[in-house]
């Protein structure tokens, strides 16, 4: 409840007029700013503006001699998902490393999000993890047929015994779709279960053994990024991979 009121009276002050009206259309409500923000959409700009703001930051205190502690954790982000894009990709990983990590951490945040009271992750939504999955069928699909034509992409979904083709293309293609189903329900279903486990225990019992399940909700978070990360790096590398 705190954490809303802050945001939002900062965001008035600073954007005054027209920023009432965006926040009115998604669910948020200047007039009365301790109301808590449960839109998704209001959750998400929020969590995007955050986001930014790090960023920048980062980018205007980059320093070789005296790195600051945010551009440290900027590194070691950098170098966590690059080497998990290197691995899994290999040569050329570097191009798509800026989407895997602004998926990973935008998940993350709208993940570990829902732990702050008063506020709910936008993930346990399946409109929003279907966003998610949506843009990543297009990103890997996208590069698949940039980096290998229209043809050489298509003859990944023929399958590698020519005779069988035309069994193997409708189930590639049924199989790729199933794709935006999986990565979203996956997200989706873990995140919602998680919120409401740990619901549940906090309105059995105030204090004590929520704790736990808390803390297990917390690990769902990381765990649940980190696999839809991995995820869109092997989609991403299938896409891009020649046959030899």
């Amino acid at each position: 409840m705190a954490e809303s009121l802050v945001v939002t009276r900062v965001l008035n002050h600073v954007f005054a007029g027209p920023l009432d009206a965006l926040l009115n259309a998604v669910g948020v409500h200047p007039a009365n700013p301790a109301a808590p923000i449960t839109d998704p959409f209001a959750l998400e700009l929020v969590i995007g503006a955050l986001l930014l703001a790090f960023f920048i930051v980062v980018r205007l205190t980059l320093s070789v001699e005296k790195p600051a502690p945010v551009q440290q954790f900027a590194e070691m982000l950098h170098e966590f998902v690059g080497g998990q894009a290197e691995q899994i990709i290999g040569h050329g990983y570097q191009r798509f490393q800026s989407f895997i990590t602004v998926i990973f951490v935008f998940i993350l945040s709208c993940n570990l999000i829902g732990l702050i009271p008063g506020l709910h992750s936008p993930t346990d939504l399946e409109v929003v993890t279907l966003g998610l999955a949506l843009a990543t069928f297009v990103y890997y699909n996208f590069y698949g047929f940039k980096e290998q034509g229209v043809v050489g992409y298509l003859k990944h979904f023929a399958g590698p015994v020519w005779w069988l083709a035309w069994l193997m293309f409708p189930i590639e293609i049924v199989s790729h779709f199933a794709r935006i189903m999986s990565l979203s329900v996956r997200l989706y279903a873990n995140m919602f279960a998680g919120a409401l486990v740990t619901l549940v225990f906090f309105s059995l019992v105030p204090v004590g053994v929520p704790i736990i399940f808390l803390g297990l909700h917390l690990l769902v978070s990381v765990v649940q990024a980190f696999v839809f990360m991995l995820l869109v790096t092997i989609y991403l590398s299938v896409a891009v991979s020649h046959d030899h």
